[in-house]
């Protein structure tokens, strides 16, 4: 999506609290940094200052503040909730307009699901 993601994640051995801190933590950096070293990003010193006057009023941020502090985690426990859920993910760019059909959209698994090609990512089938 445009503004936010959706995640279908699980671990074994780390707590999901964990896993979203480090995740923001680590993406963050990278699409700063992303930002920063590309000369021809027209928008870098926009987007760069929305960055940084986020990250002011948030003490756990040095510079920047790319992701909320918050997320919304809901628990897929059963079969059923988890079929449920990946739906709702594969349809939200269609929803928001932005695709015709749920594979068409490039940052989506949807297309690991729907065809037999794969997408930007390895997925591990549910």
């Amino acid at each position: 999506m445009t503004n936010h993601v959706h995640l279908i994640i699980s671990s074994k051995t780390s707590k999901l609290d964990a896993l979203v801190r480090d995740m923001k933590k680590f993406t963050s950096k990278q699409i700063i940094k992303a930002i920063t070293d590309n000369p021809e990003e027209s928008r870098k010193e926009w987007m760069l200052n929305i960055f940084r006057y986020a990250g002011t009023g948030n003490k756990n941020n040095k510079d920047f503040q790319f992701w909320k502090q918050d997320y919304h985690p809901v628990e897929l426990s059963t079969n059923e909730l988890l079929e449920q859920r990946l739906q709702y993910l594969h349809e939200n760019p269609v929803r928001s307009g932005l695709v015709w059909e749920a594979w068409h959209y490039k940052y989506s698994s949807a297309i690991d699901y729907y065809t037999a090609e794969k997408g930007l990512l390895k997925i591990e089938r549910m």
